[in-house]
């Protein structure tokens, strides 16, 4: 019965219209739905019960070490990928329906996870391209190349699929490599557009960056955006410009890095940016997911864009038009500046950049948050962080670009022995960014565990101590834990199939699902 139900669900077509809806009983979306609110209305899993909580099932990924993927759910079939493969599995039970895999097998950098759309499963592979598979078979359909691997990309991006078109960015700007996003058809694999991140010579923003160093600018698009079918508008962060910590030989404010941007869905074009950190030194990328929220906003309803960015300064803009509305830190330990400006650029501390001896840089470099994703819960009405308190010693020297996929960063950082490295949930005021109140997540020192809000009156947040736990939304007090036993470096998410409220998240090689009891 359980697997002529998944058979079933595998036949099922994924509309547009289910992405706009976005059932709760569903997660189509790496972030839950276009908005990235991370928030469903589930609600079977509450305050009241979640003591009770247990483990329903464990699937164990052969090879894997540190997955990084979301899982998608679509009608009681979950599909989970690391590099180079894709599991579907029945989310009642954790039983492999089908699995496919690539060769080669090169592995490079992580896997965020796919998306779905028709009878088709897409993501990203280590070797830089773009794969459709027959989601009721996990046969190859399509791939299209996004850029050539031996140049040193790859892609760890969970695909976003907007209108019949799969948008998706790339990696690594590290390296010294120029970023794009793509969109493609999401029958046929042709490419329909592509948005440099770095302007080319003639295009407005290629007067920020000296001479030519725009050639190896970085600028690299690695974690899925948002989207407004109202605006028709994607909203993608961007990332560090490159040599990460050398900015002697990048001088100005090095456009689109460290910057939000607007794309028009159907074109591809910019309709605006924002940049959070100008002629950036501290390898601080803006890749953050950007929030959607409609709300109030000193009395007047406003379409909002939020997010909490790895340089510490929380932003609230006005996401029709880019409009700087509020910024506050969301981190106590903050040195580089003294605040932002009524337009929102920073207000630089002088001397806190990167220097040859080190120089101390709060927060540090790994970034006041990261890749772990936020959450929104609009019954509080407030925004969900994974924070990191901690300074970092930032040192710098001469380095040159070599083509090939080789780090271009003008040297790094280390912790600071003086200030370790802490890591909390915090709950904030959407629209002031006052903290309401804050979770330490005791031992926990390395980032990348994200949150999930449910209408249960619950946040779920996973730590690299391999502990998922359960908040109350309103108080931050803790109200269930579960050990997985592997360090957690993604976002859980939450489903419901034949009326049972499912709780999911990749940890360590395994993806381990939770459920009350019957």
């Amino acid at each position: 019965m359980i697997l002529l139900l998944a058979m079933a669900a595998l036949h099922a077509q994924v509309t547009y219209d289910d992405l706009l809806k976005a059932d709760p009983k569903n997660w189509l979306h790496y972030s839950g739905q276009y908005h990235s609110q991370r928030h469903s209305l589930l609600k079977q899993i509450d305050t009241g019960n979640i003591k009770t909580l247990s483990a329903a099932w464990i699937y164990h990924i052969e090879g894997a070490r540190r997955l990084e993927s979301v899982p998608i759910v679509v009608d009681g079939v979950m599909y989970v990928s690391q590099p180079n493969e894709v599991h579907a599995l029945d989310a009642r039970t954790g039983r492999l329906i089908w699995d496919w895999h690539r060769q080669p097998a090169l592995q490079r950098g992580p896997n965020r996870g796919v998306a779905v759309y028709g009878n088709k499963v897409y993501f990203g592979t280590p070797d830089a391209h773009l794969i459709s598979l027959d989601a009721r078979n996990g046969s190859l359909l399509w791939e299209a190349k996004l850029a050539e691997a031996s140049d040193g990309y790859w892609c760890p991006v969970a695909p976003l699929v907007i209108q019949g078109k799969v948008i998706i960015g790339i990696a690594p700007g590290d390296h010294g490599l120029n970023g794009f996003l793509d969109a493609y058809d999401a029958e046929t694999g042709e490419r329909l557009w592509r948005w440099n991140a770095i302007p080319r010579p003639g295009e407005p923003g290629n007067e920020t960056w000296a001479g030519d160093s725009w050639k190896t600018g970085g600028g690299d698009t690695w974690l899925t955006g948002s989207f407004d079918p109202e605006l028709n508008l994607i909203y993608w962060g961007i990332g560090n410009p490159a040599p990460d910590f050398d900015g002697d030989v990048r001088k100005g404010d090095n456009l689109y890095t460290e910057s939000v941007v607007a794309l028009d869905a159907g074109s591809g074009r910019m309709k605006w940016y924002f940049q959070m950190t100008p002629w950036d030194v501290h390898d601080w990328d803006a890749v953050e997911v950007p929030v959607l929220v409609d709300a109030f906003f000193r009395g007047q309803q406003r379409k909002l864009l939020v997010q909490a960015n790895r340089n510490g300064f929380y932003y609230v803009l006005d996401r029709t038009n880019g409009k700087f509305l509020h910024g506050t830190p969301f981190v106590k330990m903050l040195n580089w500046a003294s605040g932002l400006t009524p337009e929102g650029r920073p207000m630089r501390v002088p001397g806190v950049i990167p220097s040859f001896q080190g120089t101390k840089t709060c927060p540090a470099t790994s970034g006041a948050t990261n890749w772990m994703s936020p959450a929104y819960n609009p019954d509080t009405g407030w925004f969900y962080v994974v924070a990191q308190e901690g300074c970092g010693i930032n040192t710098k020297s001469r380095d040159t670009f070599r083509p090939g996929g080789f780090p271009y960063m003008g040297t790094g950082y280390v912790e600071s022995p003086d200030e370790p490295w802490q890591m909390y949930v915090r709950a904030l005021d959407l629209t002031t960014g006052k903290l309401q109140w804050e979770y330490k997540q005791i031992g926990s020192r390395r980032y990348g565990a994200g949150l999930l809000s449910t209408a249960g009156g619950l946040i779920f947040a996973g730590d690299d101590q391999g502990l998922l736990t359960a908040l109350d939304a309103r108080s931050g007090k803790a109200l269930w834990h579960f050990n997985t036993g592997k360090q957690i470096t993604a976002s859980p998410m939450t489903y419901m199939v034949k009326e049972k409220q499912y709780v999911a998240l990749t940890a360590g090689a395994n993806v381990v699902a939770f459920a009350l009891p019957r």
